[in-house]
């Protein structure tokens, strides 16, 4: 029988224990004459044989189809590590009772079994805990389910927390396979570290993928590459993840650089780059398993500084960076006021084109809901993109040296109608270090402002400036442009109005003689003045709505633009250029121009001869961006969704507010033309309509006076609640200790920048509050009423 226990505890099938069931039992009948103690005795080691043979099939499964690197190496350590000292124990054991050691065999030849069975004890617990772990890797088929594999960061984090048991030999076996797991996933980290290679193999389950873009093709010829949180072991903090990508992809860049042919200046620097591999190579084989989050970070910092200080400085040099953040400040983030006003120009009139494409009478427009209707294709939104280009540069003068900004802008500057699929690259997770994520920002949407159709200003980012600018990033500044974009755009709408000279004021002149000394004449004139006279009197609420509304907006519109997206973009290029509190002019709060956009290239440029910038790290620079623009994000009430969807109401009733009051206009030139030339369209009945619109006109007035108000009150809740709360608009990013601020997680070696903090809503508020206080927000709601009641 001994013979027969050592070998079912060596795996192989024995008549002693019955392995076809699930359960650990012994065979009857092999071994009929076994009392019950015995039988008692010998159900440990029926389990402990079951545990072996199942072990030893699992990890050969495992170790021949996982799609983990690490799984597999973790499942080869417990077969050649732990099994095989299970099966050297079986052989020491088997050796000793045939040499009959006194310690297994007693007297007369008899080996007690319970001396077998106490010897194989301790490897029960073992074996229950190796089992566990394989089933963690590939669990079970269970009712007919294929079993889901578990990933090799998942397998590391749960390894490292199974060295906190209680028993020495089971944390001494955790140790050994968190070793193997850490090793198998440092192979694969130093491939891309090295190389900015992925793992030839397992690359399915490294951390760092491929990102296919939807058209197939990457930009200018190069990979892209994301990071996907899921297959990230704990240990790896967020920062260091970053890190890693962007050492990858900056190694990937140069490769990429050195086989398309660049010049032999440039592939010296590139190549000399490369042949610090070795030096990076030593400062990850100084790290020990388990490889700790503070060491893991300096190796990693180690590596970067030295890539940044040999070959990134040159394949990102810093007026390149500054280049495109001033590209998208001018363009994106409308700092050129001339861009937005022929953008919205354009966009009026190409929608203004498509809607009389579509047969519908242009004095029938009610307004939005009509809108719905008009199809906007891509050909007409890069038509205006092109028009507005076209009357930027006829805006330029012969004497004044060539834009070359603006040449750069019609280069990278994309307008595009928006896809209802949501876009793949503003949900992963690579740049959820230092940068506010998209999640983050209100949902409601301001890019069907511009167009009927919801359209994307944003910047193509070619290569090597997406190591700098991610996906999201530019999602972020297309957020922002849309957001942007439609405050500025029904600013200059409601502005136009007061071109509308015959709504806004009108006296009849007389005929001339001789008909004007007729009593016909004067009778005609005098009708015609009491006529326009009374058009007059009722449009004064209007013009006083229309008034108070280019009051909010322009006020929000100064706050944003000016004080938020100049003062800290001023603040953000004087940090890189290492100017910070050199310049101490105020922002200006209205938009910039071409001529001032020169002046401040003028200024950089000078302010950089003077004294030599800063070098800033260029992993620090894109977190330094990140951290800006999650400023701006914030600063302008955009992750605030009762004041985005407030405000979205009020733009949306304004536009249908100009559509009544420029039907309305249209309608009553028609009316002039029947009373006073004679035209008559018999199909149309103006007198009914003028009565239709001004009701429609009344409640939407209403709607766009409610629409300040919700503005305003959410202004006053969001002044009312930081006061409270006693904390500012950053959360702490101007100090960097705040609760949830981005810049709390960022080590100041790491990343020096504090976001500049603009004035509080409270200051916006008081130009508000000034505003009402002179009128310009109150409104005679007795004389609007009597005036809109007339029918």
């Amino acid at each position: 029988m001994l013979h027969e226990i050592l070998l079912s505890l060596s795996g192989q099938p024995s008549p002693l224990f019955n392995l076809q069931s699930d359960e650990d039992t012994l065979s009857q009948d092999g071994f009929p004459l076994l009392s019950p103690p015995e039988k008692a005795l010998l159900v440990s080691l029926a389990r402990l044989s079951r545990l072996h043979a199942m072990l030893r099939k699992h990890t050969s499964d495992i170790s021949s189809s996982h799609p983990s690197m690490i799984c597999r190496a973790v499942s080869t350590a417990i077969s050649t590590e732990h099994l095989a000292g299970f099966q050297a124990k079986v052989i020491q054991v088997e050796k000793s009772i045939l040499l009959e050691d006194s310690a297994y065999v007693g007297g007369y030849g008899i080996v007690p079994l319970s001396t077998m069975v106490g010897e194989f004890a301790p490897w029960v617990r073992r074996m229950e805990w190796l089992w566990e772990i394989v089933r963690f890797i590939l669990p079970e088929h269970q009712k007919g389910r294929r079993p889901v594999s578990c990933t090799g960061a998942a397998l590391i984090d749960h390894l490292r927390v199974e060295l906190q048991t209680g028993y020495s030999d089971l944390e001494e076996m955790a140790r050994q396979l968190v070793t193997a797991a850490e090793m198998a996933w440092m192979k694969q980290l130093s491939m891309w570290l090295l190389y900015g290679n992925l793992p030839l193999f397992g690359k399915e389950d490294f951390f760092v993928q491929q990102d296919i873009p939807a058209d197939g093709e990457g930009l200018s010829g190069m990979a892209q590459f994301v990071m996907h949180a899921e297959f990230l072991p704990k240990f790896v903090s967020p920062l260091t993840a970053s890190s890693i990508l962007f050492i990858g992809k900056s190694l990937n860049h140069i490769r990429a650089k050195r086989k398309t042919g660049v010049s032999s200046a440039s592939t010296a620097h590139l190549t000399s780059s490369v042949n610090l591999y070795k030096e990076h190579l030593g400062s990850l084989s100084g790290l020990k398993s388990p490889i700790s989050t503070s060491e893991l970070s300096n190796a990693i910092t180690s590596i970067r500084l030295s890539l940044s200080q040999t070959t990134l400085s040159k394949l990102l040099p810093l007026p390149k960076i500054l280049e495109v953040l001033s590209l998208l400040h001018d363009f994106v983030l409308l700092g050129r006021g001339e861009f937005a006003m022929a953008l919205v120009s354009h966009a009026d009139a190409r929608v203004y084109e498509r809607h009389q494409r579509s047969e519908i009478r242009p004095s029938r427009l009610n307004g939005p809901e009509d809108l719905e209707d008009i199809v906007v294709k891509e050909g007409d939104v890069m038509a205006v993109l092109t028009q507005t280009w076209t009357e930027l540069y006829s805006l330029q003068n012969e004497e004044e040296s060539a834009d070359d900004e603006l040449d750069l802008a019609r280069g990278l500057i994309r307008l595009n109608v928006t896809s209802q699929i949501p876009d793949h690259v503003t949900t992963s997770t690579q740049d959820v270090v230092g940068s506010l994520s998209t999640s983050e920002i209100s949902e409601v949407a301001f890019n069907d402002l511009l167009f009927p159709t919801p359209t994307t200003l944003s910047l193509q980012v070619r290569a090597p400036l997406d190591l700098f600018l991610s996906a999201s990033d530019i999602s972020v500044y297309s957020r922002i442009s849309a957001y942007l974009l439609g405050i500025r755009r029904s600013q200059i709408r409601l502005s136009s109005l007061w071109k509308h000279t015959p709504l806004r004021r009108s006296h009849p002149s007389p005929w001339g003689p001789p008909r004007s000394n007729k009593p016909f004449g004067q009778h005609r004139l005098k009708m015609s003045r009491e006529r326009d006279n009374a058009r007059i009197a009722q449009m004064r609420p209007v013009w006083a709505t229309c008034n108070a509304s280019i009051f909010i907006l322009s006020e929000i519109g100064s706050f944003f633009q000016g004080e938020v997206v100049n003062g800290s973009w001023q603040h953000f290029r004087d940090w890189i250029e290492g100017n910070s509190g050199k310049s101490g002019s105020r922002p200006n709060s209205r938009p910039g121009t071409a001529n001032t956009a020169v002046h401040r290239n003028t200024y950089s440029s000078g302010s950089l001869s003077d004294s030599p910038p800063q070098q800033h790290d260029p992993e620090a620079l894109t977190m330094a961006h990140r951290l800006y623009l999650a400023s701006l994000v914030q600063a302008m009430f955009l992750t605030d969704t009762p004041f985005t969807a407030a405000l979205r109401s009020f733009l949306a009733s304004v536009d249908h507010f100009i559509a009544l009051v420029v039907r309305l206009e249209s309608i009553q030139k028609n009316m002039d033309l029947e009373t006073d030339e004679g035209v008559v369209d018999a199909l149309i009945d103006y007198s009914g309509e003028e009565k239709g619109v001004w009701h429609e006109l009344r409640k939407t007035r209403i709607q766009v006076e409610g629409g300040i108000k919700a503005v305003v009150a959410r202004l006053r809740e969001i002044d009312d609640k930081r006061s409270s709360d006693s904390r500012r608009i950053f959360f702490g990013l101007a100090k960097g200790t705040g609760q949830g601020g981005v810049a709390s997680s960022l080590p100041t070696s790491i990343c020096e920048y504090v976001p500049r903090k603009p004035a509080g809503v409270d200051r916006l508020l008081m130009k508000l509050d000034f505003g009402s206080s002179n009128d310009s927000l109150g409104l005679d709601t007795a004389v609007t009423a009597s005036h809109l009641d007339t029918e």
